[in-house]
């Protein structure tokens, strides 16, 4: 009999043999057995259970752990980080290939426990070993024949010293069974390994598996189902009218189709996306050969004629070196995991077992040069800036401040132009999460200010790092040069500066739609671990009609990532990726002009205090208060954190610390040292004042007893009251009225929007806008707006 087929994938439409095709079939006799009565009672009672990537998920990061102890410890014995990097990838193929029988079974691991007691010599008999898989044949170690590996991996064969204590980390690594490996989550948590910076955030979430597939699915492997959807049709009329032949034809056209689509990451990182889009590739392939094989055996023998999906279809870009080597490794594990799974051990790999396709390229995709250059003071010397990421505590408050000896070149970028990309059929990837404010920051000054003046007139100087790898998709798709592209981005896309580069795309003389988009969406940040919120995009040619996919439940699981309940519907996908009415387009309201605005911006944790210490401060002074209460987005939606803010604006340096002398000393040892890092000129020499001061925001509640505020993230619409003393923070829109029936028509007409000076989600620009078919009732008694008295009740 056959196990049911299996679906472990929340966004995908095709079921699978489980656990893999070449073992889904259970023998009648196999049914008193204990263990495969349990697997088809969780088929029917749990089969969530039965999904393997809860547990490849467990083994890999424990894996990724044991690496990540042993890179320390051998970075501790004084080798370089690109040394210990090279040598454990070295090792964890090695280990990965005994346990799939590449190598002999266990072998590995005896000669790692056979060197125990001579550990000298541990190193000669790992280099005479990987020269064996470089080239193939003989290997005098493990006293075997074994294939040629060849690939980029094992042209270096250096092997590290290692004391007794290393060596037990690598055998424990070693045992472990690297056939349940994940790859969709391996590059990032190798990667991580790897790294000193990053090995803290182990601990951290990770991408799953199904957030990827959400971008992958509707960008690359459904248009190819609905082509080989199409053939099966145009063969099934052909065998009507028995043209056998014809037929066959047609799926051999499908599957020579398949077999040279090119898959661009132009942002690949680790390999995650690639190693998805692969293993879809080939489950994809796998159905067209059952199709074939239903075919008399002289029709479908040579059907195939030597084509088959392989690695070298998923280009990648990456500009971290390190991330280019391990995306590599990651696609041919993926791979051959998928082998062995779906031919067993009888279907012998041809040498060499990995192919040096070349695929992975390490550059920038979005910006070339001839060269860079120190930038030079007026001296001659480097200009330096700090490196953004080195701290150190400081020396009375124990916070973590930048570390100002960390200093790093500033360059400049000499003939920037736009990067070329590899021709491809489907553009996918998850591009840096960097948003305009910390270009300069993470990227430098001169990169940035290349990367601007080369974009200048396409993308906003005020876009999102991700909108310049958007552009140049879209671009492409515009040219004719990609069939699609998909990619994630942060949901601020939906902000005017993002979204202009949407919209200049679909009003061009080639328009493009989007076909498919989740606009708010969690998400985990691959390159430091953090829970971010993102949007999902894929774009296609011409104007059309898209799926809207909206998050209507998140949940919590155990495995440390946040499982979503979608809901969608089909319509035009404006720029603010929204469907119906189109309030990107929605102007403002003269008689509403000036009338919200967002909060104020402190930009620096000092300034940000509880209770206690607000009433110490204020012990210092008979003046009145300056700190007031604070609130954010999660105080109005959640509970509140009962915070309170240090206003200091409209004071001179000199009037605080004469008038404030408590709170002066506090803003100095807390938040200067921070603004001294700060590349804007203003905000460095102005340490203690706030980042935005908000002079409309004041302007627009002093005097109010109440004012209406809503939280501009939220997923759902929502109006209150806060109290005139509350100082509002950046992500709450605070409107001008104290009236409760402005309150109720606002709550009332979900067509009335606002945004903030960056395109907040809900519309364009600093004041109520509103939909041409809804008209506001005039306020039982008079409002009044925002500095525009002159102007009439809305």
């Amino acid at each position: 009999m056959h196990r049911p087929v299996c679906r472990f994938c929340p966004a995908g439409k095709t079921y699978i043999p489980f656990p893999d095709p070449h073992n889904y079939r259970i023998p009648l006799a196999d049914l008193e057995k204990e263990e495969v009565l349990e697997v088809l009672r969780l088929l029917f009672t749990n089969p969530l259970e039965l999904d393997p990537s809860k547990r490849a998920a467990k083994v890999t990061r424990a894996l990724a752990e044991r690496l990540a102890k042993l890179a320390a410890l051998l970075e501790q014995s004084g080798h370089g980080p690109e040394k210990v990097a090279g040598f454990l990838m070295r090792c964890l193929f090695t280990m990965f290939a005994e346990d799939v029988q590449l190598l002999p079974d266990r072998s590995f691991t005896k000669l790692l426990l056979d060197y125990k007691q001579n550990l000298p010599l541990l190193p000669q008999a790992l280099q005479s070993l990987w020269m064996s898989m470089d080239k193939g044949g003989f290997d005098p170690a493990l006293r075997t024949l074994i294939p040629q590996f060849n690939g980029f991996l094992f042209k270096d064969q250096e092997a590290l010293p290692l004391t007794e204590a290393q060596l037990d980390l690598l055998i424990l690594a070693s045992e472990a069974d690297w056939a349940d490996v994940e790859p969709a989550i391996f590059g990032t948590l190798l990667e991580r390994a790897l790294q000193p910076r990053e090995r803290h955030k182990l601990g951290a979430h990770y991408t799953p598996r199904a957030y990827v597939e959400r971008l992958v699915l509707p960008t690359v492997i459904e248009p190819l189902r609905e082509e080989w959807e199409a053939a099966r049709t145009a063969a099934t009329i052909l065998e009507a009218t028995n043209d056998e032949a014809g037929a066959l034809k047609e799926i051999e056209k499908f599957h020579r189709r398949l077999c040279s689509v090119k898959v661009l990451d132009p942002a690949c990182g680790s390999g995650n996306f690639l190693y998805v889009t692969l293993e879809h590739l080939k489950r994809l392939e796998g159905e067209v050969n059952e199709y074939i094989a239903q075919y008399p055996r002289q029709l479908g023998l040579d059907m195939t004629g030597g084509y088959t999906v392989t690695p070298a279809q998923l280009l990648g870009l990456e500009v971290n070196p390190r991330a280019a080597a391990i995306a590599d490794v990651v696609l041919w594990i993926g791979y051959l995991q998928w082998h062995f799974k779906t031919h067993g051990h009888a279907k012998r790999l041809e040498d060499p077992i990995l192919r040096q396709y070349g695929n992975i390229q390490q550059q920038d995709a979005v910006l070339s040069y001839t060269e860079k250059k120190p930038r030079l003071d007026s001296s001659g010397a480097p200009i330096t800036r700090w490196d953004g990421h080195t701290t150190k505590p400081h020396p009375v408050t124990g916070l973590e401040v930048p570390d100002e000896t960390a200093q790093t070149v500033v360059y400049d970028y000499i003939n920037p132009q736009p990067a070329e990309w590899p021709t491809a059929d489907f553009i996918v990837g998850n591009p840096p999460f960097i948003g305009n404010k910390r270009m300069r920051e993470a990227l430098g000054d001169g990169y940035t200010e290349a990367l601007r003046k080369t974009y200048k007139g396409a993308v906003p100087d005020s876009a999102d790092f991700v909108m310049y790898w958007w552009y140049r998709a879209a671009k492409t798709l515009v040219d004719n040069k990609t069939d699609r592209f998909g990619f994630i981005t942060t949901n601020s896309i939906t902000q005017s500066f993002n979204r202009k580069v949407l919209e200049d795309s679909f009003a061009s003389t080639n328009p493009i739609s989007i076909a498919y988009a989740i606009p708010d969406h969690p998400w985990v940040d691959s390159s430091d671990g953090a829970a971010v919120r993102i949007a999902i995009t894929v774009a296609v040619k011409g104007p059309g009609i898209g799926r809207l996919d909206m998050v209507l439940e998140e949940i919590i699981t155990t495995d440390l990532f946040t499982d979503v309940k979608l809901a969608g519907k089909n319509g035009v996908i404006h720029s603010n990726l929204k469907v119906g009415a189109n309030l990107s387009d929605a102007h403002p309201l003269k008689s509403n002009l000036e009338v919200s605005a967002r909060g104020i911006i402190p930009h620096g944790e000092g300034f940000i205090v509880d209770a206690e210490t607000k009433t110490k401060l204020d012990s210092g002074t008979n003046k009145k208060s300056i700190i007031k209460p604070y609130r954010n987005g999660r105080d109005i939606n959640q509970t509140s954190r009962g915070v309170y803010v240090i206003d200091t604006f409209s004071f001179s340096e000199s009037q605080l610390r004469n008038e404030y002398p408590q709170v002066y000393q506090w803003l100095f040892e807390r938040v200067k040292p921070e603004r001294d890092e700060n590349k804007d000129k203003s905000r460095r020499e102005n340490w203690w004042l706030h980042a935005r001061s908000n002079e409309k925001l004041r302007g627009a509640i002093n005097n109010l007893d109440r004012y209406i505020v809503t939280v501009q993230t939220s997923k759902y619409r929502n109006f209150t009251f806060l109290s005139g003393e509350i100082m509002p923070d950046d992500k709450l829109i605070a409107i001008g009225f104290d009236d409760a029936y402005f309150l109720g028509v606002l709550s009332a007409n979900i067509h009335i929007v606002w945004s903030s000076a960056i395109g907040g989600r809900m519309g364009v620009g600093n004041d109520l806008v509103y939909d041409k078919t809804v008209v506001l009732k005039p306020s039982p008694s008079p409002l009044q707006p925002m500095h525009n008295n002159n102007a009439s009740a809305a």
